[in-house]
């Protein structure tokens, strides 16, 4: 076995895994509040895999970027979570879409989440 094997992620089976639903609301609203600049990114770390992280990272560093070009000054966004919708392609794999109503649009946010080293972690994000 490899040094990168031992060190890798392990997967755990949905059955030893907590309900999803709560923490697919706690990742969609800490992500929304990571974007519009009021949550460190970094609070978010543990709960995403590395290739998930980085890129929200650099969607949250687009964003400040855009309000520092506009001036706007980081407010923490009001929103309603209007569904959630999950699907389970496999075992501790779940696919779901929150769909959140903001005072200016309603959006959809893609998240997978996969069970590893007993606890879901994101893997995927797209916020449409």
């Amino acid at each position: 076995m490899m040094l990168n094997e031992y060190f890798a992620p392990q997967p755990t089976p949905s059955s030893e895994l907590p309900e999803p639903t709560p923490l697919l609301r706690s990742l969609t609203q800490g992500v929304l509040e990571v974007l519009a600049g009021v949550r460190e990114v970094d609070q978010l770390a543990r709960w995403f895999s590395e290739d998930a992280f980085r890129s929200l990272v650099t969607r949250a560093n687009l964003s400040a970027r855009a309000r520092s070009a506009r001036g706007v000054v980081p407010a923490r966004p009001t929103f309603e979570i209007l569904s959630i919708r999950c699907s389970a392609p496999a075992d501790s794999v779940v696919e779901s879409v929150v769909v959140v109503a903001g005072p200016g649009r309603t959006r959809a946010v893609a998240i997978r989440i996969e069970g590893l080293d007993r606890r879901w972690r994101a893997t995927s994000l797209a916020i449409l």
